[in-house]
């Protein structure tokens, strides 16, 4: 079991058991920093799904009103025009084969990966590069588009991908410290409702079962999501 430090310690015996609504969490978490630097922000789920039926796997995409905080590296595959408007649209790198090359031999200095829909004939190869890490292009989270410029402007201005892991949990970064509250409160209900709105129609009764905020370093604070049940 993981030994935590005695900030940590100190930090999780100020937090009042009556804290459960998100911006509670978000004072009282930016009022008790556990590190030095500029941390990052997560909202934690625990989903009530049958997470071995494919059907309901949940996955999306969510446009934070104010963006991230972190300098998004976008790749895309692409060729011609489109990818002519994605180097117009500031994507960090772009290629077709070569980069499919590159990728096959190792690198992964990347946070979201776009497509074209032609590009996605070599792009298929990448599978086992790129499905682990959660970064294989996918037409239902808008990385498989014929329209690159949109989606490159899209990611870099704070849209975020979540994705369910193996055990029927989603966690996803909303900001940093540094942010001012309202605008974290702001960006985490963005969350939410994109998490929300994402639910399998096979799922049966409590669809977010828990919900935790916390930052890279520091206690998570559980908070109350209004239940929704089927």
């Amino acid at each position: 079991m993981a030994k935590h430090g005695k900030k940590y310690r100190n930090i999780k015996s100020k937090a009042d058991p009556k804290i459960n609504d998100l911006a509670g969490a978000i004072a009282f978490l930016k009022a008790n920093p556990a590190a030095k630097f500029d941390e990052t922000f997560d909202i934690a789920f625990r989903l009530g799904v049958d997470f071995k039926q494919s059907e309901q796997v949940v996955r999306g995409t969510v446009s934070l009103p104010h963006g991230t905080g972190k300098n998004v590296r976008v790749l895309v595959f692409a060729t011609g025009p489109q990818a002519d408007a994605a180097r117009a649209a500031a994507a960090d790198f772009v290629g077709y084969e070569d980069l499919v090359a590159k990728i096959q031999g190792g690198w992964s200095d990347f946070d979201i990966a776009i497509a074209s829909t032609d590009a996605m004939r070599e792009v298929r190869k990448l599978g086992k590069f790129l499905g682990p890490r959660g970064l294989m292009p996918n037409p239902k989270t808008g990385t498989v588009t014929d329209d690159i410029a949109g989606a490159v402007k899209q990611f870099k201005a704070g849209r975020v991908e979540f994705r369910m892991d193996r055990h029927g949990n989603v966690m996803v970064p909303f900001g940093k410290r540094s942010f001012e509250a309202p605008k974290l409160v702001d960006n985490a209900n963005a969350v939410i409702n994109a998490v929300s709105a994402a639910r399998p129609s096979s799922t049966k009764g409590v669809f977010i079962k828990r919900c935790v905020v916390s930052t890279t370093m520091n206690v998570g604070i559980q908070i109350a999501v209004a239940a929704q049940e089927a």
